[in-house]
């Protein structure tokens, strides 16, 4: 008899066992898929780096995101024991479940900002930008793109990144570093300057740094897409006879170097003594003058077939080219002079 009784009790203990299991476990499911009520508002969450889960949990609740802190705590030691969670800033629209909350950080579904760097601009110009519009150190931002370990495979000759920074928008996570920006530039340039082109560049006999350089002096000479291959034929046709470039943009870019430029060129101007000067040295300059964005790029691989050797701004943004100093001389008169 006591052994009867012995099995019934352990009997009624393990169905009691496995009924608190289910019962535990079946709230545990209502309270993790279930959505909770519109309590609140959308909300902007931020995980800061290094926050444990249970510290997360806590200010889930306390921001009214989630309802309870044990389901969150339950189903991450159960289902992602080895998963991080994702720090950053989250946008949460109610209503959610427990589990949309935390496979949305589980996959780092993160708010990217939006940072948008603009064709054309030098190093400097990029940092000023950088600082005065997204709120990034100015003088970190100088410093990193010293750093030409992030182009030594593309130009050993490289002192800086002038031409690397590439021209894009970028969607970026808050708390981006400098160098973290700067790194994701320089990516963004390698991405662009795909395989064929450096191949196009060695059929032309240039360096990926001849061509950078060529290509920021046709960003600065026109923004028109449609003149960009015309220039270049201009540039590499002079390049090809021997004649000294004679490009405005080289001077006032040397000029910026020293703090010398006061918005136009003089004339004393283009006797500058700098390596820049391309009304002095044949050439193209020592390096970039700006960084160029994509189109400037591929007009520099690929040029439209002209003889073009001149052209002079109509002051309307495009220009008039010309293949001979007569024709050039007329165009002066016509869009300068007269002027």
């Amino acid at each position: 008899m006591k052994s009867i009784t012995i099995k019934k009790t352990i009997m009624i203990a393990l169905m009691v066992v496995i009924v608190l299991f289910v019962f535990c476990f079946s709230w545990f499911l209502w309270e993790y898929n279930h959505p909770r009520d519109r309590l609140s508002t959308g909300t902007v969450f931020e995980i800061e780096r290094g926050s444990s889960a249970s510290l997360i949990a806590r200010k889930l609740k306390e921001e009214n995101i989630i309802k309870k802190k044990w389901p969150f705590l339950t189903a991450y030691r159960l289902y992602y024991p080895k998963e991080k969670l994702i720090a950053g800033e989250y946008e949460f629209n109610p209503p959610l479940s427990v589990k949309e909350v935390l496979k949305k950080i589980l996959k780092g579904n993160i708010i990217l900002h939006p940072v948008t760097v603009p064709e054309g601009l030098t190093i400097e110009e990029t940092a000023d930008l950088l600082s005065k519009k997204y709120a990034f150190n100015r003088e970190k931002i100088v410093h990193h793109a010293q750093n030409t370990k992030l182009v030594s495979h593309l130009d050993t000759k490289a002192q800086d990144l002038e031409g690397y920074l590439f021209p894009e928008t970028y969607h970026i996570p808050k708390n981006t570093s400098e160098a973290e920006l700067i790194e994701m530039m320089v990516n963004q340039f390698r991405k662009t300057f795909v395989p064929h082109w450096e191949e196009r560049a060695k059929e032309m006999g240039m360096e990926i740094r001849d061509i950078v350089t060529l290509a920021s002096l046709i960003e600065e000479e026109t923004s028109v897409p449609e003149e960009k291959p015309l220039v270049s034929s201009v540039f590499h046709n002079r390049l090809k006879l021997g004649m000294k470039l004679d490009c405005d943009p080289t001077i006032i870019y040397a000029l910026k170097k020293k703090n010398g430029y006061l918005g136009r060129l003089r004339n004393k101007d283009l006797k500058l003594n700098s390596p820049y000067n391309t009304y002095l040295h044949n050439g193209l300059p020592p390096g970039p003058i700006s960084n160029p964005g994509q189109e400037s790029l591929k007009a520099a691989l690929y040029p439209s077939e002209t003889d073009y050797l001149y052209f002079v701004s109509k002051n309307d943004g495009t220009h008039k080219f010309s293949s001979t100093f007569k024709e050039h001389q007329r165009a002066v008169i016509e869009f300068q002079i007269k002027k």
